[in-house]
């Protein structure tokens, strides 16, 4: 199937042309390495591919980024950072991410919605279903076509990254082991409190090798785009 196929076969149901690819999980599971692995594979099939980051991918967004994790002069609340982040995503969502998607392009994305409902939710004490209800709001109803989860026990995870490099990461093992478990619900079971969160959740073991946990992904990609072999 060629990139030129790919609209016409693939956008029904979706209410675009396009494909909307998020990456997600804890910190220190390979999900940006992979995103940019994918990004780069996609782009050599000849499709025209958009890679972004949330928070951040406008100016608004990398000078909110900056406050919500990495200004150590402020200090916001559980619901203030929430905030911070749906503030970042709706401008991405109207800037980059909509526009891209009604031009028929894939978008893939580092991190989205679910990593609000899992760390300021699910991790840190807020109303998860509050949470989802604001994200609604603040990316217009837009949900990712196909969020995969890359997920590592804690250990591997605290290996990977070595000392916190942001205020997220420098939370203690016990919010980070929430933070985990966060993730695996959503994608084992899609328990009742994500019911806002519709579209398809699948987990990926991180930690094997950068190009067998590739493999897996783009097994799940080739999928999702119906790019695997046609009888």
């Amino acid at each position: 199937m060629t990139p030129q196929e790919f609209s016409n076969a693939t956008s029904p149901p979706r209410p675009h042309p396009g494909f909307f690819l998020v990456f997600e999980g804890p910190d220190g599971g390979g999900k940006s390495t992979q995103a940019a692995h994918v990004t780069a594979w996609l782009r050599e099939q000849g499709f025209d591919v958009v890679a972004c980051r949330d928070p951040g991918g406008t100016s608004l967004g990398e000078r909110l980024r900056s406050v919500v994790l990495a200004d150590e002069s402020v200090h916001p609340t559980m619901r203030a950072e929430m905030l911070l982040y749906m503030a970042s995503r709706a401008q991405l969502v109207d800037e980059v991410v909509q526009p891209s998607l009604k031009a028929g392009r894939i978008v893939i994305c580092d991190r989205f919605l679910l990593s609000n409902i899992v760390y300021q939710g699910v991790a840190g004490g807020l109303s998860v279903d509050e949470v989802a209800k604001v994200g609604i709001v603040a990316t217009g109803g837009l949900l990712p076509d196909l969020t995969l989860v890359l997920d590592v026990p804690s250990d591997v995870a605290r290996e990977r990254t070595g000392p916190g490099r942001d205020r997220i990461e420098k939370r203690p093992p016990e919010y980070q082991a929430r933070v985990r478990e966060g993730f695996l619900a959503a994608a084992r079971a899609r328990p009742e409190s994500l019911r806002a969160y519709v579209g398809r959740i699948v987990l990926i073991d991180g930690r094997e090798g950068a190009e067998a946990v590739f493999d897996r992904i783009r097994k799940e990609v080739e999928d999702a785009l119906a790019l695997g072999p046609r009888p």
